[in-house]
């Protein structure tokens, strides 16, 4: 069970290895081995929204007189942990790795293949 951040403080910005654009795979729930690409990431709450996947309907009541009712259908955010970076020569999701080059910059690796994800 996750401990409550104290009443007053900012919570925990966490760092995923994921970025917006990335084309992912599904490994878990009810769309797993689907691929889609990352549309959002939320770095608090460590979920990110995936083109395609999890797609879920939501009915909205009209606000004012006069203007109709509709059903909504959108992308919910799932778990990062629930997916894992495409890797197109491979054809499969991989997890990643941070390779730190000689001029100390960072790039990430598929960890299996050790091909550049970038």
């Amino acid at each position: 069970m996750k401990a409550k951040a104290k009443k007053g403080t900012l919570p925990q910005k966490k760092k995923l290895l994921l970025k917006r654009g990335d084309i992912v795979q599904v490994i878990a729930g009810k769309d797993k081995g689907t691929t889609g690409e990352v549309l959002s990431i939320d770095r608090y709450k460590e979920k990110v929204v995936v083109k395609g996947v999890n797609v879920v309907t939501k009915h909205v009541k009209p606000r004012q007189a006069g203007q109709e009712g509709s059903i909504e259908r959108f992308e919910a955010p799932i778990h990062y942990s629930n997916v894992l970076l495409y890797c197109e020569k491979s054809g499969k999701g991989e997890r990643l790795k941070i390779r730190i080059n000689d001029d100390n910059t960072k790039t990430r690796i598929f960890a299996k293949s050790n091909i550049p994800a970038d």
